[in-house]
């Protein structure tokens, strides 16, 4: 009960701080509504070489990559504990008597809420477009993004912790992100690629991920991506909570 108490409270905190300053939330959005309406209408011609695709068909593979992509970015959380640790928030933490797991799992669902927010959000504004989802496909949708938020946010504070330079961590995410997203095939199906493209891709945890939010957008929650990508992110997401709170807990000896 200790530790869900300490959960709550740090992630109580944490979200009373990005409400604050919710300009956050407002930048976070503005990026996908620009792809939504600047890019996505490409998509249908893009998309349409092997036969004609309506809007519907269109947004439901556009959407759901954007919203991977989106939780990709849950990985630069790490700048925002660099700060917290020159400031010397996290040293203050230390003489509390708060789970050093509860500082980090706190962090981490503010968050997975923060992106869950921006996803519903999205896929509000993309159904004039001609976008149609179940309820119970986009909730599960949402559980495989909260999912990969969890995995990237704590990732990123692991990161911070160990680099504690925005200057180092800066030019190494992108260079890991870049490749990440461009393998996930968040932007065009990888059934367009070439062979060798896609066996490289099947390393990609988060390519699994996109052909499972895919699947659900187009109402086959039976499908195998579904399942697969379920199975592939919830140890990925363990493994990186475990290493996480272990780099916290060394970060603030």
């Amino acid at each position: 009960m200790k530790f869900l108490r300490d959960t709550w409270l740090v992630f109580q905190r944490q979200m009373q701080l990005l409400l604050r300053n919710p300009v956050w939330v407002a930048v976070g959005i503005i990026q996908p509504m620009f792809y939504l309406l600047l890019f996505a209408p490409l998509m249908k011609q893009a998309l349409s070489q092997g036969g004609p695709m309506t809007d519907e068909q269109a947004y439901r593979i556009f959407v759901p990559g954007m919203l991977v992509m989106v939780a990709l970015f849950s990985a630069f959380s790490g700048f925002g504990i660099i700060a917290e640790l020159r400031a010397g928030v996290i040293e203050r933490n230390r003489v509390t008597p708060v789970s050093r797991v509860a500082l980090l799992l706190g962090r981490s669902l503010r968050d997975v809420v923060q992106l869950l927010f921006q996803a519903v959000l999205v896929t509000l504004l993309a159904v004039p477009f001609g976008l149609r989802v179940a309820v119970g496909d986009a909730l599960l949708a949402y559980l495989l993004i909260g999912l990969m938020t969890l995995l990237l946010s704590s990732t990123g504070y692991a990161l911070g912790l160990t680099l504690r330079s925005e200057d180092a961590m800066a030019p190494m995410l992108n260079t890991v992100i870049q490749p990440i997203m461009l393998l996930a095939g968040i932007f065009l199906p990888l059934t367009f690629a070439p062979e060798w493209l896609k066996n490289v891709a099947k390393a990609n945890p988060f390519k699994w991920a996109t052909d499972g939010v895919r699947a659900l957008f187009a109402g086959n929650p039976g499908d195998d991506a579904v399942w697969q990508a379920l199975a592939i992110l919830t140890p990925l997401t363990v493994v990186a909570l475990i290493i996480s709170s272990r780099t916290f807990a060394k970060s603030v000896r």
